[in-house]
Parts: structure tokens; sequence; C-alpha cells
């Protein structure tokens, strides 16, 4: 209930649900236009590139996650819900993420080639891209959850989960460049699957957590 009705106001929020995207588009664009496509680092570089845009949009998406939800109400209306709290939560996440990093993931596929990056790289660049950017939403989402009510929040939400996104941007891009070295990316992308599980087993209780302290306080 809670993912389809988040979901729904998502896709009614063109706006916001449209700035993630664009962030992305128009990082990389500006990205070729500073190097040139004829650059022999291009390719060398494009995956850390992707990895780095997809994480500064996941951030940009993430600011205003529960910030709605606080200022109408709705948000304490879910936390008097007799439903578990931590459904409730991962629905919402889920959600934000079909309309945020689900979309970064399925276009990395043209980023990849409109920067020039390896063909051999965009099987591993999409993978991790679909691991790593739920870990994302989800470390964000306690960040966003400590922020609610502050307004604008953006910067402390930066400085609280930064600290947390590197070593999904470590195993993330790691992975690309060990395919693009002919190694196997089995290490980087076991990494990834485990982050992602102990973000979904511990990220919506803590976001739980920090959301009822932000309403008693």
């Amino acid at each position: 209930v809670q993912f389809r009705r988040d979901l729904l106001v998502a896709i009614r929020a063109r706006t916001e649900t449209a700035n993630p995207i664009a962030f992305f588009v128009l990082a990389l664009s500006l990205f070729v236009f500073a190097v040139g496509t004829d650059s022999e680092t291009l390719p060398r570089v494009a995956p850390g590139v992707v990895w780095v845009v997809a994480l500064f949009a996941a951030m940009l998406s993430t600011e205003n996650l529960f910030q709605r939800d606080h200022d109408d109400g709705s948000l304490e209306l879910m936390l008097l819900d007799s439903r578990p709290l931590f459904l409730g939560v991962l629905g919402k996440l889920l959600a934000h993420w079909s309309v945020s990093g689900l979309p970064v993931a399925i276009l990395s596929p043209l980023a990849a080639v409109f920067i020039n990056a390896p063909f051999e790289i965009i099987a591993i660049l999409v993978g991790t891209l679909l691991l790593g950017t739920p870990v994302l939403t989800l470390i964000g989402g306690i960040g966003a959850a400590l922020t609610a009510g502050l307004g604008r929040g953006g910067l402390l939400l930066a400085v609280l989960v930064m600290p947390l996104y590197i070593p999904v941007l470590i195993f993330g891009s790691g992975a690309c460049y060990r395919v693009l070295d002919g190694a196997t990316a089995t290490g980087p992308v076991l990494w990834l699957i485990a982050l992602l599980a102990g973000s979904i087993t511990l990220a919506p209780f803590a976001i739980g957590a920090a959301l009822r302290g932000s309403q008693e306080y």
C-alpha cells in the first residue's frame, strides 16, 4: 500500500522525479564537453565518472524524501499506523528508487556509449548500478530521516551520508575497472550484494527510529 501510494505521488511530482535524471544527463554531458570525445583518457575514466554522477544524482533525489510527508502530516500518520513501520519505510524507499535509481541504471548503457566507454564494461556497469543504487537510496534515507523537518537540509545530508556512500562507489566502479583490465569482478560484486543485504536489513529500522525522533523533537 505504501509503495503504491508513494509511487503514484512520485510520478505525479514530475519535476522532483525528473531532477536526478536531468542532473545525471547534464553532468555527463558537461564532462564530455570539458574533456572531449577524442580524448584517450575518456574511455578509461568513463566508469568512474558514471558512478560519481549517479552517486550525486542519488543524493540530490533523497534530500526531500520525507520532507513532504513531514509538512503535510502524513509522516505522523505513518508512524501511528498499526502496520509495522519497517514495511512502510521499505515501501517508500522502493517507490523512491523506482523513479530515481532505476531510471539511472536503465539510462547507463546510453550514457556509457555517449561518453565513449568500452563496450565490454556496459553489462557490469548496469549490473553494479542495479545493485548499488538501492544501497545509495537506503543510506540516503537515513540521512533524509535525520534531517526531516529542517527545511533545507541538503548540506547536512551530504555530510551525513557521503562517508557511507564511498564504499558503494569503490566497489561499483572497481568492478567495472576489473572487467576493463581483463580480471574477474566477482569480489566487488559480492561486496555490493553484501552491502545491499545489510542495508535492506538495517536501514529501515534506523530510518524508523530517526523519524520517530524527528517527530518527538
